[in-house]
């Protein structure tokens, strides 16, 4: 019968198959009290071709409009969690904690890499050429930066969890992607430049990432500005959904026609919404209530199924790198930032361990640098180096989570 399917490719089947499967998946993971996009991945895992095969090979191969639609949506969200006032509000530690264990956490994890890989290729212990080693660092350095804000959101939910401790790692995930996003844009520019794919010198290899960076950031705001006109008149949320979906659309594809950053473009558009509109919030409570669900359950599925175990098997060493010093970084970092902006001891002590968590965006990161055929020679390499390790953080990220809030007095020990 899963031969039959995957023959006959039936398009429609296969999502209502992602769906269902991706719903139960999500709820067993509750069960477990784990959040839901572990779920989502492991049933990418079982449903894809070298496991039960259900979704096809040729489905997942083809599935980069999906995940470009998916990664507007959840790139537009998380720009509108940059508001400027909420900022101003959560004070300088979440800032300063924020900065350090983000840029921290990338410059341990790409200096690791790049000084592990000459010593894992000499051993066999991985296959790339030397040309790839600088980017596959940086690209992986970048992804050690967001943190997945669910878990710390669900244990506080459940446990009724409140204090200092909560709130600042709530801010600090809030504000974890724009960094990780930031940081992923210049070491993707870095890195084409890097493998020869911006030529005309140094001056042009400095000048042309910036510009590309500046010419995103700009399309971002001049489409949100366009959108916050058109919509003044618009009462309807039905149709407010097709003009933020259409004007976001559009932003993405305008910036991948001139080869500039999608996604920086499309956080920065909702980071204008949500700080240039006077009422901002009905720019995203449409698109939370009746599409984060469906695009959560989709693209974390999608994403499963692109976890092939050989090659996570031929990478485990990196990933064990990887985790050992995002970890590192990420707790020495939130430690600085605690004791140069003076937080109180508690928070210097237990908040990096609210921020292991990484999902959600990283993976999305990893698949546009799948989709890029310059980084043909290390993009599946880095795609399950990621998946691997966000598997790993989602089940340890809670139990830590809960653990440092528990320990720093602001978690009920029973429910």
């Amino acid at each position: 019968m899963f031969e039959s399917l995957s023959s006959q490719f039936n398009i429609i089947l296969v999502f209502g198959i992602i769906l269902v499967f991706g719903y139960l998946g999500g709820k067993a993971a509750n069960f477990l009290n784990l959040p839901k996009i572990t779920g989502y991945i492991a049933v990418g895992v079982i449903l894809e071709p070298s496991l039960l095969g259900i979704i096809p090979g040729k489905f997942i191969e083809q599935s980069g409009p999906v995940s470009n639609f998916a990664l507007c949506i959840i790139t537009y969200a998380i720009g509108g969690s940059l508001c400027f006032r909420r900022i101003k509000r959560l004070g300088k530690s979440i800032l300063w904690m924020t900065l350090l264990e983000a840029e921290i956490a990338f410059i341990l994890v790409a200096t690791g890499i790049y000084l592990a890989l000459p010593v894992l290729t000499q051993y066999g212990l991985i296959n790339i050429h030397t040309q790839f080693y600088l980017p596959l660092a940086l690209l992986a350095g970048a992804l050690a930066s967001p943190t997945d804000p669910t878990a710390a959101l669900a244990i506080k939910e459940e446990y009724k969890a409140e204090g200092h401790v909560t709130t600042t790692i709530l801010g600090i995930a809030a504000f974890d992607d724009a960094t990780g996003i930031i940081n992923f844009s210049i070491a993707s520019a870095v890195s084409l430049a890097v493998l020869g794919k911006v030529g005309g010198g140094l001056g042009l290899t400095i000048l042309v990432p910036v510009a590309g960076i500046a010419m995103s950031v700009i399309l971002g705001v001049m489409f949100a500005g366009l959108l916050i006109l058109v919509a003044r008149t618009v009462k309807d949320k039905g149709t407010l959904i097709v003009l933020i979906l259409g004007a976001l659309f559009v932003c993405f594809g305008i910036a991948k026609f001139f080869k500039l950053n999608e996604l920086l473009s499309t956080m920065i558009f909702g980071c204008a919404i949500v700080n240039m509109a006077k009422d901002e919030e009905k720019f995203f409570i449409s698109i939370r209530d009746y599409l984060e669900e469906i695009i959560f359950v989709v693209f974390f599925v999608l994403a499963g199924a692109h976890l092939q175990p050989g090659i996570l098997k031929s990478s485990i060493v990196i990933v064990l790198i990887f985790i050992a010093l995002r970890t590192a970084g990420k707790v020495f970092g939130a430690f600085l930032g605690g004791m140069i902006s003076k937080a109180p001891a508690n928070v210097k002590k237990y908040t990096a361990f609210g921020l292991i968590p990484q999902g959600g965006i990283v993976v999305g990161l990893a698949l546009l640098v799948r989709q890029n055929a310059a980084f043909s020679g290390i993009s599946l390499i880095l795609l399950n180096i990621i998946l691997g390790t966000t598997v790993l953080h989602e089940f340890l990220g809670p139990l830590l989570t809960e653990m440092a809030l528990k320990k720093a007095g602001e978690i009920r020990t029973e429910k």
